[in-house]
C-alpha cells in the first residue's frame, strides 16, 4: 500500500469527517490488524454479529474506546451495518470488512477524490490480495454482468486514474452519508449478499456516483472475517442462492426470478444428487444449500428469521428502504 509517511496529525486530519463502521463475526483472527490502522479515527463503530470466539476481546484490546454494538443473533451484513450506520453523525462513513487493512495516506487519496466530486457517493480503493495481486473490485451492473461471458469478465483492465464505474465492492468504501440518507441504507430483507449490488444500483438510480481511484490501495483477505467450515459454507451458497433470486425480483420482475429459480432447482438438485453418488460430499452439500436457498425463496420464505420478507415491497430505489428501516434489534451498546 501506498506510503507517505504522514505525521501524527497529518493522520488525524485524514480522518476528520469520516466514522469507521465495521460488522464481525467470529473475526478476532483479523480485526486487530484491522482497527490498529484506524489510529487517527476520532470515532470507531464495530457491530458484532453473535460472535463465540474472542473478537469482542480483541477489539477492546486494540481499540478500547471503540463504540461496540452486539447482537445476541447474527443478522446478516446489511441489517448489522444498518445500526451502525443510523449512529453515524460525520460526513462521510468508511465503510471496511474485518478482514481488511487501510492507511491514513490511502484516505486521504479517497478524500481528496470526494472532493473533487461532489456527486460521488461511493469512492473505493483498489484491494490487494496478500500476495500482492489485485482484486477485481469494481464492475458493471450484476444484470448485465450476467450477460457476458466469463472470459470478458475476467478480462477488466485496472484504469490509472479515478473513473466512474457501475458496482464497487463493499470491502472497502468511502461512503457520503448524504448519498445514504437519500437512497436509503442496506435492504433490511436481504441477510447476506448482494446488498452491495442493490446499494450500488439505487445509488446510482438517484443520480450518484460510483468511482473507484486505484491510486489508493487497501489489503483484503478475502473471507478472513468468518472463518471456514461445513455450517459457514453452507450458509453461504443458501444466501448466495436466496439473495440472488430477490435481486432478480427487485430488478428485473417477480417472473423473471421464479424463472431462475426453477431453473436453480433442477440444476443444482442433479449436482447434488450426483456428487452424492460419486461421495463428493463437498460439492453435493454445496449444491444441496444452493438447491434450499432457491426453494426457499420460491416458496415465500424470508431469508433468516430476522429478516420479515421475500419480496421487494416495492420497486427500485422506492421507500422501503429508508434509514427508518436500520433496525437496531438485539443491539446492546457496550
Amino acid at each position: 500500500m501506498e506510503d507517505l509517511g504522514l505525521t501524527a496529525q497529518e493522520e488525524k486530519a485524514a480522518w476528520a469527517g469520516v466514522t469507521p463502521v465495521t460488522v464481525t463475526h467470529n473475526s478476532a483472527a483479523v480485526i486487530g490488524d484491522c482497527l490498529k490502522a484506524m489510529a487517527g479515527a476520532e470515532r470507531v463503530i464495530v457491530i458484532d454479529n453473535a460472535s463465540t470466539d474472542d473478537t469482542l476481546q480483541r477489539i477492546r484490546a486494540v481499540r478500547p474506546d471503540a463504540e461496540i454494538i452486539r447482537n445476541e443473533t447474527g443478522l446478516g451484513y446489511g441489517n448489522a451495518a444498518n445500526q451502525g450506520l443510523a449512529r453515524v453523525e460525520s460526513e462521510f462513513v468508511l465503510l471496511i470488512n474485518p478482514d481488511a487493512v487501510i492507511d491514513a495516506a490511502m484516505l486521504r487519496r479517497l478524500r481528496r477524490t470526494a472532493e473533487d466530486n461532489p456527486r460521488a457517493a461511493m469512492i473505493a480503493p483498489r484491494l490487494l490480495n496478500p500476495d500482492g495481486s489485485a482484486e477485481l473490485s469494481y464492475n458493471a451492473d450484476y444484470l448485465t454482468r450476467q450477460r457476458m461471458s466469463r472470459s470478458a469478465r475476467s478480462r477488466a483492465i485496472l484504469p490509472e486514474g479515478p473513473c466512474c464505474t457501475w458496482y464497487i465492492s463493499g470491502a472497502v468504501t468511502l461512503v457520503r452519508m448524504a448519498a445514504l440518507r437519500e437512497s436509503g441504507f442496506y435492504d433490511p430483507a436481504i441477510f447476506l449478499y448482494f446488498e452491495d449490488n442493490d446499494l450500488c444500483r439505487r445509488l446510482i438510480g438517484k443520480g450518484w456516483q460510483l468511482i473507484l481511484d486505484p491510486r489508493a490501495e487497501a489489503m483484503h483477505i478475502g473471507g478472513g472475517s468468518i472463518g471456514d467450515g461445513a455450517a459457514v459454507r453452507w450458509e453461504k451458497f443458501y444466501h448466495l442462492s436466496w439473495s440472488r433470486l430477490y435481486f432478480e425480483a427487485k430488478y428485473a420482475g417477480t417472473g423473471a426470478a421464479h424463472r431462475l429459480g426453477w431453473r436453480v432447482l433442477l440444476r443444482r438438485g442433479l449436482k447434488a444428487l450426483g456428487h452424492g453418488l460419486v461421495l463428493n460430499r463437498g460439492k453435493a452439500r454445496r449444491d444441496l444449500a444452493s438447491f434450499c436457498g432457491a426453494a426457499a425463496w420460491l416458496a415465500g420464505r424470508p431469508a433468516s428469521r430476522t429478516t420479515d420478507r421475500a419480496r421487494p415491497a416495492m420497486a427500485a430505489g422506492g421507500d422501503e428502504d429508508r434509514p427508518a428501516a436500520a433496525r437496531a434489534q438485539n443491539g446492546v451498546q457496550s
